[in-house]
């Protein structure tokens, strides 16, 4: 499965859809593999634009999946790309994960 990280988007959820748009989708729908797109915390209302863009590119990708995860503390991301690549159902969906709400630390 192939990490795409997305780097720094404008603060407005217009814009940064826009942007994403632009910059970053053409290099997503080239993949042609497994994806997990990793973005960046954002106000609430990025959630609607992303979950679009993502099953979008989910259905255009079929049978391929892609998936997205939003947050920024490396172990809670890893846990997450690490459920992604062992549950092959999963396909056009987006992960919250903050690391905050582990059971074990």
């Amino acid at each position: 499965m192939a990490v795409v990280r997305v780097g720094s988007l404008p603060e407005g959820a217009l814009d940064a859809a826009a942007a994403f748009q632009a910059d970053v989708m053409p290099g997503l729908r080239a993949a042609g593999e497994d994806l997990a797109v990793v973005f960046p915390p954002a106000p609430h209302d990025h959630r609607a634009w992303r979950l679009a863009a993502i099953q979008d590119l989910a259905r255009a990708a079929a049978p391929l999946r892609v998936n997205a995860i939003v947050g920024d503390e490396e172990p809670a991301l890893s846990e997450a790309l690490a459920f992604l690549a062992s549950a092959p159902g999963v396909t056009g969906q987006i992960l919250a994960v903050d690391g905050k709400s582990r059971e074990n630390d």
